[in-house]
């Protein structure tokens, strides 16, 4: 078993809680003269060229932590495939927070109940000073990327093909959390909100464009594209050093640019897009966090050249598909599909688009400061199992909402992941040629789950239940009938935090109700509304009654019924007057969801012991990169390591993999690259189960931007912990042997610079 990791960020990146925005009102007038400049934003210079002073409207934090959980032996969470579990890390997650209002931005595949709840309770732990973080003010989002450790939700469904609940993978995401807040709120200071918006096209097609045509034709010609591609971006500048300190933006796109056969961990797309956005603010300002959060990502895909069939070439059948019949063999593809290399340059690619487009906005001049400085929240928990209402679309439409199910188009998949068997899109309750219909298993197989009852087949038609997994409640509960409504405001910002995947109409829709009710009901002459999610709670999919009709993956995995979007907005605008401070309303009760933290099952085996081959020690390289050769920039160099598991110790801001350079002048080596960095890939290796025997092999994407003027020595540093026979941890490193770069130096210049290094190698290891 291979297992590896990209960039500390899943899949090239570490995983970090990426971005922590807090904010609370704040009014204060600061002077900031600088000789020739008396503006403290260099991007609105001439806007403040006459003024010596200027309001910090807003007290602003920024933080960022790690919460890269198990990057081995753990199912990764989003396609629920158990063969795809993690070999290595190819990046670390961070996490990323924006009255406080906390704003947190995970580099998984979506906020949790149970995460949640964990960060709320070591909130209280934290004491008073903390009081503000709690249940009406902390959004937990994620960026939902498919390439992140999973077993840590809170839910039966998502775990079975994790094998189960565990704590490890869980505990790494909380505590990561907990550490990103406690940076933004010690970082907080005065500063200014900035908001504007930008074209980002190219980064996402619609994955479902048959269900989205079902959607009425006079609403679809109010847009140009069947996805949205303007890109939101706030911008947090500080008022006393003038510096931009973060971004948090919002486009939708899936996190799946890297394919289910991807075993690395990596925050995907968005993981690359706010690592890139962060090197290239480096300059400006070392502490620049960047934060992409995911919006309305239902049907869209970063797949962006369509999906064909892989033994014609020709593209999949459009209403459901498939080829020949069968969904196995369409497949999404990305900008570079046709390198074997699991989906990792289009996954590059699309993230730099999406980094590219923010650096943009950001440097633009349609930046326009926020035109209030409110900040409120709202939350409570509802019931959507039988929730009863009047339609937002229709006021003479009374609806309901059903306990929740999955449709057999879920089991389908999509065109990123597809479904097995003999499973498809598209199948709704009147398919009579449905082979997946026709199979009696399924039935048997729903029946163990929970025979769903009249009243719900007929109340989640045409969707013919797979599972019903609302009703089933042994041995705990499997998805969630109860779940989080929450809403925003930072003064004429909506952000509206939805529990699922909204589908592109979805969203649209949901923003034009909640910007029409925010200049009705509070008064904001122009609201920005923007959607953010997957959040709080994994509720899966919300699609439009009409995209529900047709029962693709999307409407087969919104779990209320057809009703499910009208019940989603009617809420948020009943509780819409709550983002008005100057309203007295009563407390919201809402019935409290099921926490199984300390119920939830594990059949996920622990480390039992490492041990070294036989003649050999823990961290001893096997082989180096080349001597005796010059590399250059687009090879790859590798080292192999005697390994442990990584599992453990998850090296927490920290790395498990180095490069390092050697400086000739101070005579010493310098670490130049870390597991956070997309060009270093750290794979793990178990060889042998019965005698606990491992390898790691780090494979270094030499980059273009390093300076390769004179000939330089590198070497690359593992860095592992083993677990002995008694349950003792020690820590480990090892380095590979010295390798060069660049142009061509003579001998004796190698020899002597060779010596010097060794010595100093000697003298640090």
């Amino acid at each position: 078993m291979t297992n590896s990791l990209i960039p500390r960020v899943f899949g090239a990146v570490a995983f970090f809680c990426t971005i922590l925005l807090l904010l609370a009102p704040w009014r204060a007038y600061y002077a900031f003269l600088v000789p020739g400049d008396t503006s403290p934003f260099p991007t609105a210079d001439q806007e403040h060229e006459d003024k010596s002073t200027i309001e910090a409207a807003y007290l602003l934090g920024v933080g960022k932590a790690d919460i890269t959980g198990p990057v081995v032996e753990i199912n990764l969470m989003g396609y629920a495939d158990t063969a795809q579990s993690g070999t290595g890390l190819r990046q670390r997650h961070p996490e990323h927070i924006s009255q406080r209002v906390v704003y947190l931005v995970l580099d998984t595949q979506s906020g949790d109940l149970a995460v949640r709840n964990g960060i709320l309770e070591g909130l209280k732990e934290l004491g008073d000073e903390y009081s503000s973080y709690n249940e009406q003010t902390l959004a937990v989002t994620g960026t939902h990327s498919h390439s992140g450790p999973g077993a840590w939700l809170n839910y039966l469904l998502p775990q079975i093909t994790s094998k189960g609940f565990d704590k490890d993978s869980y505990q790494a995401i909380v505590t990561g959390s907990l550490l990103a807040i406690r940076r933004a709120h010690q970082s907080l200071s005065p500063g200014t909100l900035l908001l504007g918006a930008g074209s980002a096209s190219g980064i996402s097609i619609n994955r479902s464009p048959y269900a989205y045509l079902a959607n009425p034709a006079d609403e679809r010609a109010n847009y140009e594209t069947d996805t949205d591609t303007d890109m939101t971006l706030l911008s947090f500048h500080d008022a006393l050093s003038g510096k931009t300190r973060g971004v948090l933006t919002w486009l939708p796109v899936h996190g799946t640019s890297l394919y289910q056969n991807n075993t690395l961990v990596t925050g995907d797309n968005k993981g690359v897009a706010a690592y890139l956005l962060e090197e290239t603010m480096r300059a400006e300002n070392p502490d620049f966090i960047a934060g992409f959060s995911q919006s309305n990502v239902g049907d869209t895909t970063p797949n962006v050249l369509g999906a064909y069939c892989e033994d014609t070439g020709l593209p999949c059948k459009f209403d459901d598909s498939t080829c020949n019949n069968k969904t196995q063999g369409c497949h999404g593809r990305g900008p570079f599909f046709q390198f074997s290399d699991q989906g990792t340059r289009s996954c590059f690619e699309i993230g730099k688009r999406q980094s590219d487009a923010a650096y943009a906005i950001l440097k633009g001049d349609n930046l326009a400061p926020l035109d209030s400085i409110v900040v409120s929240s709202v939350h409570n928990f509802v019931d959507l199992s039988n929730y009863t209402f009047v339609s937002p679309f229709n006021q003479s439409r009374e609806l309901h909402t059903c306990s929740a199910a999955l449709g057999y188009g879920f089991a389908g998949g999509t065109t990123d992941g597809p479904g097995a068997f003999d499973f498809a899109q598209g199948t709704n309750d009147t398919d009579d040629d449905s082979p997946a219909l026709k199979n009696p298993l399924w039935r048997v197989a729903r029946a163990f789950v929970h025979a769903p009852s009249d009243e719900q087949i007929k109340c989640q038609s045409p969707k013919p239940i797979l599972l019903d997994v609302g009703a089933a409640k042994k041995p705990y509960a499997w998805s969630p009938n109860i779940v989080n409504i929450q809403t925003l405001r930072i003064g004429s910002l909506i952000i509206v935090v939805v529990p699922g995947e909204a589908t592109t109409m979805s969203g649209r829709r949901w923003r034009e109700a909640v910007a029409q009710s925010a200049n009705n009901v509070l008064g904001i002459d122009s609201p920005r509304v923007v959607i953010g999610g997957p959040a709080n709670t994994y509720a899966h999919y919300i699609a439009t009654e009409e995209e529900y009709g047709v029962q693709r993956y999307e409407g087969a995995s919104t779990l209320y019924g057809p009703h499910t979007l009208a019940a989603h907005i009617n809420l948020t605008l009943t509780y819409l007057p709550y983002l008005d401070p100057s309203n007295e309303l009563p407390a919201l009760t809402g019935p409290q969801p099921p926490l199984n933290v300390n119920k939830s099952l594990s059949f996920i085996t622990g480390v039992v012991v490492d041990n070294p081959p036989f003649f050999k020690s823990f961290g001893q390289s096997l082989t180096s990169p080349d001597p005796s050769k010059t590399h250059i920039a687009g090879e790859v160099v590798s080292a192999v390591f005697v390994g442990a598991n990584p599992r453990n110790d998850f090296h927490l801001e920290d790395t498990f993999a180095a490069v390092e350079h050697y400086d000739s002048v101070a005579g010493k080596w310098t670490q130049i690259r870390s597991d956070r960095d997309w060009s270093l890939v750290y794979h793990w290796q178990r060889k042998s189960t019965i005698l606990g025997t491992s390898e790691v092999r780090i494979d270094w994407e030499i980059e273009p931007n390093l300076n390769f003027n004179n000939r330089q020595l590198y070497r690359i540093r593992y860095y592992g912990d083993a677990k002995h026979i008694g349950g003792s941890i020690t820590p480990f490193d090892g380095t590979s042997g010295t390798f060069y770069i660049g142009a061509p130096a003579s001998n004796s210049i190698d020899i002597e610079l060779t010596r010097e290094a060794r010595s100093s190698d000697r003298s640090i290891s």
